[in-house]
């Protein structure tokens, strides 16, 4: 690990106050960013900060609701107040709800569909668009939404989620595109099972469902996620827009 990796630069992780989200926080204050961590919860944030802080990690964070305009633009306006000029770096964004699972589209409630769709697409849609007027400012960044094996594939008991993150890919792409001729890159990850808490709070059913397609047979870890996004944000990849990368354990294979 290198230690500076991220030097003087500026993240912002949503999702980050546990799970996937808390591990890349870990990462990219680890490796010298200026991180503060957008989460929904701010009981959880709170206890993740005074962790890191014990390791003498200082990371900053603000209580956003990523499905709510007002205060997805109040987050990031307190990000630029904190940061010189401004700056944002890096936004990993990783929050987002499984909603329904091991449920078929017949047993799904409308109400839950909005749900799903506000949260995860509307959510992507508005950390985005607001990472990138701030980025614009210098020409520089890297964007990282967090897409799911089951945009490309489709899990069967997750009709809502499966939606929600095909609609990223495709989000990702688009927007890839629009900037492919500045200095700001924007892709996606689409991971299969990773052990969190998240996951354990799915039924077992549609847990074993997921891990059985996978052809390593096991969940990928929080180190292996850690060390691919922590790649994509940084300035080696340079020349990787508008691309969904795959943590899948050879489920996906194009």
């Amino acid at each position: 690990m290198n230690d500076s990796r991220f030097s003087q630069q500026t993240a912002i992780v949503t999702g980050g106050a546990d799970g996937i989200g808390k591990a890349i926080v870990h990462r990219l204050a680890s490796e010298g960013a200026a991180v503060t961590l957008f989460d929904v919860s701010a009981e959880k944030s709170a206890a993740t900060i005074a962790e890191f802080a014990a390791a003498g990690l200082t990371v900053h964070a603000e209580t956003v609701n990523i499905a709510d305009e007002a205060q997805v633009r109040a987050g990031f306006e307190a990000v630029a107040a904190r940061s010189e000029e401004g700056r944002l770096d890096i936004l990993v964004h990783g929050a987002a709800i499984v909603g329904p699972t091991n449920r078929r589209i017949t047993e799904v409630t409308t109400e839950e569909f909005d749900l799903e769709t506000a949260v995860n697409l509307r959510g992507t849609f508005l950390v985005t668009k607001y990472a990138l007027l701030a980025m614009e400012k210098r020409n520089y960044g890297r964007i990282l939404n967090f897409a799911s094996i089951a945009g490309k594939e489709g899990n069967a008991g997750m009709s809502p989620y499966s939606s929600t993150k095909a609609a990223v890919i495709g989000l990702v792409k688009s927007v890839g595109k629009e900037f492919a001729e500045t200095g700001i890159t924007v892709n996606a990850i689409a991971p299969a099972v990773i052990r969190t808490p998240m996951v354990d709070g799915i039924h077992p059913d549609q847990v074993k469902y997921m891990t059985d397609k996978i052809p390593m047979k096991r969940c990928g870890t929080l180190d292996e996620i850690t060390a691919l996004c922590c790649w994509i944000v940084s300035p080696e990849a340079s020349f990787c827009t508008g691309f969904t990368f795959d943590l899948s354990g050879g489920r996906a294979v194009y």
